[in-house]
C-alpha cells in the first residue's frame, strides 16, 4: 500500500495559490524538482559479539546511499518511507525545524506495516540531523538504529575530512539478543558502538583538519565522548552553528539524540573514550599514518555559516511557562496513547519569544526534546544565554533549567520527556504556535 500525506493549513494553501499565480505571471517558472530520498525501516543484524552469531535488530536506512545521508541546505526532498517492520513507526527528525508535514502524531499518522508513505520535506538549515523510529517504542520488539542525515552548507567548509560518529547503546541478554528501550534491563549487559562497531578505528594523516560529527544515538544515556591528546573545538550543537569553543578536557557531553560538530587538527594516534556516568571505556582509536604537508599552518577556524536563526531573543517580553517534566498530573502521556485533542502544554503567537522553566522532579536525569524549533539555554540569572542553540537538553535531578526560543513556525508540535533509565517510558505533550 502506498499513501501520500500532505495536510496543508489555510495559510499554506493561500501561499501556494499566490506562488502559482506569480509563476504564471512570470512565464510559468516551476520550482526545482524535489530530490528523491527513499528510506526503509527493516529488520537487520549487527555483529556485537566477536565470534558469536550476529544480533537481530531493526534499522532505518537509505538503501541507495552509505550509512549517512548527505543533502544540501535549501533542498526540497521527496521522502519515501517504506515500513517493512511488523509494527507501525513514527519517524522523528531531530534538528529539522519548521517541517510540519514531518511532525509525528500531529502532522502525520504513523506508517503502518507494509505501507509506503511519501511526503515533501524542505531542509531549511545546514547541520547534522538524526531520523529516529523510537517514538512508538512500546511496540518495538527490537532496538532500532537511527539514521544520520547531514545537510551540508551551500559553501564548502574548509576541512580535510568530514566524518560522522554515531554512538549507540545496546543492552544484551546472556543469549546475545538485544532488548528495546523502555523494557526491563535486568540480566543484561550494556554495550556501546561507534558506527555499528564495537572497536572503531578512524585513520587519518597527521596535520589534517577533521570535522567530526558526534551523534548520541542512544535512547536513555547521557554520554561523554573524549578524544585523548587533542584539542576538540566545538563548531555546532544539535545541527546549529555555535560560537567556536574548546571542549573542556577534550570531552563532549551529549544527551540522548544530541549532536555536536567538532574540528580536530590531528597530531598523534589517540583513543576515543566514552563515559556513561559509571565508567570510562575505550570505544575506538584515531590512527595516524603519515603526515599531511600544508603550504600554510592551520589557523583557528572561523564560525560556520549562519543558518539565520534570530540574533536576539526578547526575554523581557517573552511568554513564560512552567513545564514539569514527566509529571503524570501535568498532561504527559505515552506516545501510543497521545491525542491531539488533549490540552496543550502552552500556546504562543507566531513571532513571540517563549521562555520555558523545565523542572525535573525525578530522582534521575531527564532528557527534554523540543520539536520544530531550536532553543537557547539561558544563564542562571536569566539575563543571557549560552553561545549555541539546542533542541535537546539533559536536566539533572531536582534541577530547573530555563530555555528560550522564537515561536517561528505555526502549527502544533511535540515536546518529549524521558528519564535516563532504560526501563523508563518515553512521554509526550504538545504545544501550539498560532
Amino acid at each position: 500500500m502506498t499513501k501520500r500525506f500532505f495536510a496543508p493549513t489555510r495559510r499554506e494553501v493561500l501561499a501556494g495559490l499566490a506562488a502559482s499565480a506569480a509563476g504564471l505571471a512570470g512565464g510559468g517558472a516551476m520550482p526545482p524538482a524535489a530530490t528523491r530520498l527513499p528510506l526503509q525501516a527493516r529488520p537487520a543484524t549487527l555483529a556485537l559479539r566477536p565470534g558469536q552469531p550476529a544480533t537481530p535488530i531493526w534499522e532505518l536506512v537509505a538503501p541507495s546511499t552509505a550509512r549517512d545521508v548527505r543533502l544540501k541546505r535549501g533542498e526540497r526532498c521527496e521522502v519515501t518511507l517504506r515500513n517493512d517492520l511488523p509494527v507501525p513507526v513514527a519517524p522523528v527528525w531531530h534538528g529539522l525545524d519548521g517541517a510540519a508535514a514531518a511532525e509525528p502524531l500531529l502532522g502525520r499518522a504513523p506508517v503502518g506495516p507494509g505501507v509506503t508513505e511519501t511526503s515533501i520535506i524542505s531542509m531549511p538549515h545546514a547541520g547534522a540531523l538524526l531520523a529516529d523510529l523510537s517514538l512508538l517504542e512500546e511496540g518495538l520488539k527490537r532496538p532500532v538504529r537511527p539514521l544520520p542525515i547531514i545537510v551540508e552548507e551551500a559553501d564548502q567548509v574548509a576541512v580535510d575530512r568530514d566524518e560522522v560518529l554515531l554512538i549507540e547503546e545496546w543492552r544484551l541478554r546472556p543469549d546475545g539478543t538485544a532488548i528495546a528501550p523502555g523494557t526491563d534491563p535486568r540480566e543484561t549487559t550494556p554495550l556501546y558502538t561507534i558506527n555499528g562497531r564495537t572497536s572503531f578505528e578512524l585513520s587519518a594523516s597527521g596535520n589534517q583538519r577533521l570535522r567530526l560529527r558526534f551523534i548520541n544515538g542512544s535512547q536513555r544515556t547521557v554520554l561523554a565522548i573524549k578524544l585523548e591528546n587533542h584539542d576538540v573545538r566545538v563548531m555546532a550543537m544539535d545541527g546549529q552553528p555555535a560560537e567556536p569553543f574548546l571542549a573542556r578536557n577534550g570531552a563532549l557531553v551529549l544527551a540522548p539524540g544530541a549532536r555536536a560538530d567538532a574540528f580536530v587538527d590531528t597530531a598523534t594516534s589517540a583513543s576515543f573514550l566514552l563515559h556513561d556516568g559509571k565508567e570510562a571505556r575505550q570505544v575506538g582509536t584515531l590512527a595516524i599514518t603519515g603526515w599531511f604537508d600544508r603550504r600554510a599552518p592551520l589557523l583557528p577556524p572561523p564560525p560556520l555559516p549562519s543558518n539565520d536563526l534570530p540574533v536576539q531573543l526578547d526575554l523581557k517580553g517573552g511568554l513564560r511557562f512552567d513545564v514539569a517534566l514527566g509529571a503524570p498530573d501535568a498532561g504527559w502521556t505515552r506516545p501510543a496513547s497521545f491525542s491531539a485533542s488533549s490540552t496543550p502544554a502552552f500556546r504562543a503567537k507566531t513571532g513571540r519569544t517563549v521562555v520555558l522553566a523545565l523542572k525535573n522532579s525525578a530522582p534521575v536525569t531527564t532528557a527534554f526534546h523540543l520539536h520544530g524549533h531550536h532553543f537557547r539555554l539561558l544563564d542562571r540569572l536569566d539575563d543571557g544565554w549560552k553561545p549555541y542553540w539546542l533542541d535537546t537538553l539533559a536536566i539533572e535531578p531536582g534541577q530547573t533549567q530555563r530555555i528560550a526560543f522564537a515561536a517561528t513556525y505555526p502549527r502544533s508540535w511535540l515536546i518529549e520527556s524521558v528519564a535516563t533509565d532504560w526501563a523508563a517510558p518515553r512521554l509526550v505533550r504538545w504545544f501550539a504556535v498560532e
